[in-house]
């Protein structure tokens, strides 16, 4: 295979690696970039997402480079910060940071953004940064309590994930819905292509069905 066909998702996130598949893209190797999530002191959304990003994919090409057999290909690599206004909401661990995330996001509108990196086989990093608004009803002491007792809030940016149940939440979104979801397909799609990726290799070869 050609290293231009070859790809490494620096990510665990399963949400991501089913986004690739929507698209018609099977991950050659999920190889997750181990690194220091928290801001930094005044630190804007959209800047924490742009550097985990790049962290990220050169944290995954530094280790990869000292392999016996070096990985070929690119290496792509996401990150996503869901914030109110310049506050950023944790990734919740517990109840209680479900809890507090879902408060915040009470009948307010909030931001969704991530960061895209992507090095290409040349050794030539590429970056995006893709944001959503995403609007939230008024959630009652029932809709908090139904959503925690689901446990679909683990380990999510804000405390939700679109794609289950908390899309019921939603009553306004502006943007890329598969940034919500964790990697927004146009971008990653066009940053892949623009690097010589055939996308669409397997669209018709039944791969994907």
């Amino acid at each position: 295979m050609s290293d231009l066909q070859k790809l490494v998702l620096a990510s665990g996130s399963p949400r991501r690696v089913e986004l690739l598949q929507q698209a018609g893209i099977e991950p050659d190797r999920l190889f997750p970039a181990d690194v220091d999530e928290r801001p930094m002191r005044a630190e804007h959304p959209r800047s924490l997402a742009k550097r985990l990003s790049v962290t990220k994919v050169q944290r995954a090409h530094e280790i990869l480079g000292r392999e016996p057999e070096p990985a070929s290909g690119f290496i792509l690599a996401a990150d996503t910060v869901v914030a109110v206004g310049r506050r950023i909401l944790p990734k919740a661990e517990t109840a209680d940071d479900a809890v507090h995330c879902l408060q915040l996001l009470s009948g307010r509108s909030h931001r969704v953004y991530t960061g895209i990196a992507l090095i290409t086989p040349a050794g030539k990093l590429r970056q995006r940064l893709v944001e959503t608004r995403v609007r939230f009803k008024r959630l009652s002491r029932q809709d908090m309590d139904s959503y925690l007792g689901s446990g679909e809030w683990r380990g999510k940016a804000g405390g939700y994930g679109i794609q289950g149940l908390a899309g019921t939440f939603v009553v306004k979104l502006v943007g890329s819905y598969s940034n919500v979801v964790g990697l927004p397909l146009y971008e990653t799609t066009s940053l892949l292509s623009g690097e010589g990726y055939n996308v669409q290799l397997n669209w018709q070869s039944g791969i994907h069905a």
